[in-house]
């Protein structure tokens, strides 16, 4: 169940994520909110792994959002270096 709220959490974040970093997307908004699902779980691990939550508790949505921007722009990054 821990893995479907970061999922959920993850597709508001990468929309949210979309309206902060405005612009051309090479994937398009699906692939932007299949980033913020990366991003939200990506938040959670780091998280977790520096002792900010506990094995029962969710990635918060801030920090799922700010980790669906990272992703984003580490994205676009390397697609526009192609």
């Amino acid at each position: 169940m821990d893995l479907l709220g970061w999922i959920i959490v993850g597709l508001l974040a990468g929309a949210l994520a979309r309206l902060i970093m405005p612009g051309r997307d090479p994937g398009g908004c699906i692939v932007t909110i299949l980033l913020g699902i990366a991003g939200a779980l990506l938040a959670g691990f780091v998280g977790r792994l520096a002792g900010f939550y506990l094995p029962g508790e969710r990635a918060g949505f801030i920090a799922a959002v700010l980790g669906s921007v990272a992703v984003l722009a580490l994205y676009r990054w390397f697609v526009a270096r192609r």
